[in-house]
């Protein structure tokens, strides 16, 4: 298969990466118990810390982001049950993974597309007692996007209610404030709007889920935050992580501070603005499309774009490979009636329009 030119692989994930990023891993190996690990550690700790906008430790896991979800469950339910807050493929994963963990979890879905509203959320907690509400911030199979400031004010209001987030598409790409928002757990994999190889998932965890995770004697050892925690402390990781990728992570967290995160989440709502300007635009045209995520509630790194025409999207996406060029597809069932499109990382409205242009074309 052809390699695409740079600037026109705008998959939902795993995400373009820059070839400075893509080229430090090939520096040598250093051992992961030594002096240089530590230095390197301490880097990527200060890196990290703006890009969730915390002051807490953010804990770095040779892992995907499912591997750090399957933590946020084992490590902070105990014996309760689980508010699984569900629309969408990935936010229904989070619930399997804490029904898989052997947790007793209530599902709470509202159709595809769309979001939970706050004041429902409230409803159900002051009917029930939950170890924690668990939610998947940016919705990548639909492009829709939660509330996440809001909906966490109302688990706020519940102390021992632990609020734990899926946000692999969301941070570094969606404002995400996880100290102000008073976030419990919230996670996100290096694929995604931070631009990076897969392999890596940063998380951060509240005090509270800290406390809690002492408390829980079947949290596991891999995934242990724990332990994890400790070890962050020391600059170490519990079991050998991925140094080559951790070298691809400090030069691009380099990057991202030479923007600014605020700035970089300013590029992801450009973005998106040009991406449902121009839906709208072909709509107007005639093109049979439109929007799948509710109006209002539409994801700053993902579009997912619906056809009236069962069948068409997957035609759409192979035409768009023969012509250089990878948008996604549909995901589960909406794989034959939508496409994606990832305009999240380090690409830029410019190389938006780009794409746009090419898939015009292919539309028409």
């Amino acid at each position: 298969m052809k390699p695409l030119e740079p600037g026109r692989f705008f998959l939902p994930g795993p995400t373009e990466v820059h070839p400075d990023v893509l080229a430090a891993q090939a520096q040598p190996m250093i051992g992961h118990r030594g002096p240089a690990i530590v230095e390197l550690m301490a880097r990527l700790e200060d890196g990290l810390k703006p890009v969730f906008v915390t002051d807490r430790p953010v804990i770095i896991s040779t892992s995907s982001a499912t591997g750090l979800m399957e933590a946020a469950i084992r490590n902070g339910v105990g014996d309760g049950s689980v508010l699984a807050l569900v629309n969408g493929a990935f936010s229904a994963r989070f619930a399997e993974i804490a029904r898989m963990c052997g947790k007793d979890v209530e599902v709470w879905e509202v159709p595809w597309g769309t979001v939970h509203p706050p004041e429902g959320l409230a409803d159900r907690l002051a009917q029930g007692q939950y170890d924690a509400v668990i939610l998947t911030q940016s919705e990548t199979s639909t492009g829709a996007l939660q509330d996440l400031s809001a909906l966490a004010a109302v688990v706020s209001e519940h102390e021992d209610t632990m609020l734990m987030v899926d946000s692999v598409t969301g941070v570094g790409g969606v404002e995400t404030r996880t100290d102000d928002w008073k976030l419990d757990f919230v996670v996100t994999g290096s694929q995604k709007a931070l631009a990076l190889p897969p392999g890596l998932a940063f998380g951060v965890a509240s005090a509270a889920l800290l406390e809690r995770s002492k408390q829980i004697p079947d949290r596991g050892w891999y995934f242990d935050l724990d332990r994890l925690s400790r070890s962050l402390a020391k600059q170490q990781t519990p079991a050998t992580p991925a140094i080559s990728l951790l070298y691809a992570l400090d030069v691009q967290l380099r990057r991202i501070a030479a923007e600014g995160i605020e700035e970089r989440w300013k590029r992801h709502l450009a973005m998106q603005r040009r991406t449902l300007e121009w839906v709208e635009m072909m709509r107007d045209r005639g093109a049979p499309i439109g929007l799948f995520a509710a109006p209002g509630h539409c994801s700053p790194t993902v579009t997912c774009i619906s056809f009236s025409e069962e069948g068409r999207a997957p035609e759409v996406v192979a035409r768009m490979r023969e012509l250089g060029w990878v948008i996604g597809g549909g995901y589960g069932k909406l794989k034959k009636s939508t496409i994606r499109i990832g305009h999240m990382g380090d690409h830029t409205v410019e190389e938006l329009e780009s794409l746009l242009e090419v898939l015009e074309q292919v539309l028409s």
